[in-house]
């Protein structure tokens, strides 16, 4: 390639980086999932990927806080944590010991997420592993989600078994043997 075409494309204002480039992937991916095999199963391959990185993630913490189990208060602190260091804006509303009520400004995947709600399995899976690791149950429902058209999401993680519990749509996560 001559070297005035390779400096003039180099200087060009194209709208692609290492995360706008991941977070698009991830997008058509889950995009191409939901209208091949629907949404439901584009949910349920997203949930395994989420369930996985859900273990790894509350490893790190665990090893980093060097403790074997968090506490519930340490569950609702690393939660919103994490979407802080991926870019979201997480916050607790209500935290008692049947619940927490998560609040968010800023998905993640940014624009990327709008009419993608499978991807929001990612964030159920993480979150209900992770409890459901350290605390035994978790479920978790995505009562608003900006996937959407939602201003903001509003995630609840039931931490037992109760009568609102039960009413909510959301799924159950229990404890792993890799607790």
């Amino acid at each position: 390639m001559n070297k005035s075409l390779e400096y003039s494309v180099d200087a060009l204002n194209v709208p692609l980086e290492r995360d706008i480039f991941l977070r698009t992937l991830i997008r058509e991916l889950s995009g191409t999932l939901q209208q091949v095999i629907g949404l439901e199963e584009a949910s349920g391959f997203i949930s395994v990927v989420g369930e996985r990185m859900g273990r790894q993630i509350n490893q790190n913490y665990k090893s980093a806080l060097e403790v074997s189990n968090l506490s519930p208060e340490q569950v609702a602190a690393v939660l919103v944590d994490l979407k802080k260091r991926i870019q979201g804006d997480f916050y607790v509303i209500e935290q008692n010991e049947e619940k927490i009520v998560f609040g968010n400004r800023v998905c993640p995947f940014a624009e990327k997420v709008h009419d993608r709600p499978a991807m929001c399995m990612m964030t159920s899976n993480v979150f209900g592993t992770i409890a459901a690791n350290n605390l035994g149950y978790a479920k978790v429902e995505l009562q608003e989600t900006i996937a959407q058209g939602a201003a903001g999401c509003r995630v609840v993680i039931y931490l037992k078994s109760t009568e609102e519990s039960e009413d909510a749509e959301g799924r159950e996560y229990f404890r792993g043997l890799e607790a």
